[in-house]
């Protein structure tokens, strides 16, 4: 990969510097504590002149007592400017990460649900964790050593040049070398950093992907090949890594070299100096710690840059993702919609995920009443899913249009169309918090009289009070601590309070037991009435009472109409039902039995449908 360009590098710097500006104050505090630094650190350098001279030299006792009081005060009121410098600029830099995090979090939420469909979560977590990291070191570490360092240098140099010009112009004729080195040692810097942030972005979405699946892991016995696949993925990390020290490292010894040839000649010179009587032994002293204490900073620098480097790859990463067109974008100007009074229309809609995939819907006419209950039927991939996802807008049509009561719902504002939808998923999505916030998360305004109501309809306040801490009772991830009967109804609790008059049912049973099934209907049915439903089932038995079954074979809807009018048309319903039919007899003796991979059916969901016949 090819590094920054300079001029992307001052962009990045650039764009860096917005976030220090409203915090300006504190940089500027800093700032002027870091001079105090440097000042009294080049002060030092000028104090060893008369100390030598006058003290070791002339033998003056009253400065004998003077100036080990002066350095005692010099270095304590040092040690207080670096304290407030070194405060202040880590408060800026806090600040300024905490900023940008939250910038990117909330960023996060509005992207488009295509973008998390090409990019893997771990990935995401790396920028705003890994990355969001380097670029702290920047700012807390990096600027405070780079404003420190840097005034140091200026002070020592006007020291040495104020003690002896001609050798202080030998010593620093090392500078532009030294300054090619730590040049082309941060061009390479960047290379590495780059690809090492990369590295563990993979490692986070091979870390996130194994423990949220730890339960495939186990029950097949695979912990050692994903240990192994995570150590093969970690050494990958670590080479680059360790490469990123030995080149970031190699700054030092070439400081050290440099500075050696530049003293050296200092000495040489300037001893020849003394021993002539040209100078003082106090101002070639005074001068040669001015030098010394130069290299110091000068070698902090080298350092310094390689940890700026990482961190501009690393807000190169992070500007990218914040530069991604959110779902808000162009929002602002569009009207709120009115909930749906009559009908919704799908007209000639098509869909297709990313511009060269095939088409996953294609040619869908489609009118529903308001008040109507729609079942979805067909195989696997069909594209029921993809169909009730254009309703809240996950994704938006290749062409066609969607309209609510004759308005195009993509010129509507997305907050208040998502408003006007529920949804009960079969993965039910429950978060680590209490059972009372789950639910309230379909309306956080509502009272605790509208939460339990909620609950009540949804079968949920009786196993709720039985909990530990009732509705307080902290769930666990995913609401591990709930049995899927109970996490379903969950979800429907959530989509009760919601009280949206839109409501999508995506295989909302298909989990269940017989048992908890019966229980998660009777929820349903509460949650139906008197709203538009769409219902997406692959048994065919919890839908047969449905207003209207829409049937989709490979993107295209190829029949509508009632359960008993598909079965007498004799098409594709009728042989979704006789598969079924037909798989149930060997099912009720051997459960694996006559599953045919790929039907895009689960065999033995149709019992009640047997019953029926």
């Amino acid at each position: 990969m090819c590094p920054l360009a300079p001029h992307t590098m001052m962009k990045t710097y650039r764009r860096l510097s917005t976030y220090i500006f409203p915090y300006r104050v504190h940089l500027i505090v800093s700032i002027i504590a870091g001079l105090f630094v440097s000042g009294l650190t080049a002060l030092a350098a000028l104090l060893v002149k008369p100390v030598l001279d006058d003290i070791f030299v002339r033998q003056d006792t009253a400065k004998l007592y003077f100036f080990p009081l002066l350095i005692i005060g010099l270095y304590v009121a040092r040690g207080l400017s670096y304290y407030v410098h070194s405060y202040f600029i880590q408060l800026l830099g806090q600040r300024v990460i905490r900023d940008l995090r939250n910038e990117l979090f909330a960023h996060m939420q509005w992207l488009p649900l295509s973008y998390f469909h090409t990019h893997h979560t771990g990935t995401l977590m790396s920028r705003i964790t890994h990355d969001i990291s380097l670029i702290q070191q920047a700012v807390s570490t990096a600027v405070n050593s780079l404003l420190r360092q840097s005034a140091t240098m200026l002070a020592l140099i006007g020291v040495a040049f104020y003690r002896d010009w001609f050798l202080a112009t030998c010593a620093i004729l090392v500078l532009p070398l030294a300054s090619f080195c730590v040049v082309e040692i941060g061009r390479r810097l960047r290379r590495l950093s780059r690809r090492s942030q990369e590295e563990m972005g993979q490692l986070s979405l091979l870390v996130e992907e194994v423990l949220s699946s730890i339960a495939v892991v186990k029950g097949f016995g695979r912990e050692r090949y994903e240990s192994e696949r995570f150590q093969r993925r970690n050494a990958a990390y670590y080479d680059l890594m360790l490469c990123s020290v030995r080149v970031g490292e190699l700054g030092s010894p070439i400081m050290e070299g440099l500075g050696a040839l530049g003293v050296a000649a200092v000495v040489f010179y300037g001893g020849q100096q003394v021993i002539a009587g040209a100078t003082t032994p106090g101002t070639f002293f005074s001068f040669l710690t001015a030098v010394l204490m130069l290299y110091e900073p000068l070698r902090k620098l080298s350092r310094v840059n390689s940890t700026l480097q990482g961190a501009v790859a690393a807000a190169e990463r992070v500007f990218s993702l914040l530069d991604t067109p959110g779902e808000a974008e162009g929002e602002a100007d569009k009207a709120a919609v009115m909930p749906l009074r009559q009908e919704l229309v799908f007209s000639d809609v098509a869909l297709r995920y990313q511009a060269e995939s095939p088409l996953v819907l294609q040619n869908i006419n489609l009118h529903v009443q308001a008040g109507e209950v729609v079942a979805l039927v067909g195989m696997s991939g069909a594209g029921k899913s993809s169909l009730v996802q254009l309703l809240p807008r996950f994704f938006e049509p290749s062409h066609g249009r969607i309209t609510i009561d004759g308005v195009d719902i993509s010129q509507v504002s997305l907050t208040s169309l998502r408003d006007q939808i529920g949804l009960v998923s079969q993965d039910v999505v429950l978060f680590d918090d209490t059972l009372r916030n789950n639910i309230l998360y379909g309306q956080p305004v509502a009272t605790e009289h509208q939460m339990q109501a909620a609950a009540a309809a949804a079968y949920v306040h009786d196993f709720a009070i039985q909990l530990p801490e009732g509705y307080d009772t902290i769930i666990g991830e995913r609401g591990v601590k709930l049995s899927g009967g109970e996490k379903q109804r969950v979800a429907i609790a959530r989509a009760v309070l919601r009280n949206a008059p839109i409501l999508i049912l995506d295989e909302a049973t298909s989990a269940l037991d017989s048992a908890s099934e019966q229980v998660v209907q009777q929820a349903l049915l509460h949650l139906m009435k008197d709203r538009t439903t769409f219902v997406i089932a692959h048994r065919l038995s919890t839908i047969r009472h449905a207003d209207k079954i829409v049937v989709l074979n490979d993107g295209r809807i190829v029949e509508t109409g009632s359960h008993e009018g598909l079965l007498e048309r004799g098409g594709y319903y009728r042989r979704f039902y006789e598969l079924q039919f037909k798989l149930q007899a060997p099912l009720d003796i051997m459960p694996r039995a006559g599953f045919e991979p790929g039907s895009g059916f689960e065999p033995g969901s149709d019992r009640d449908l047997m019953a029926e016949r």
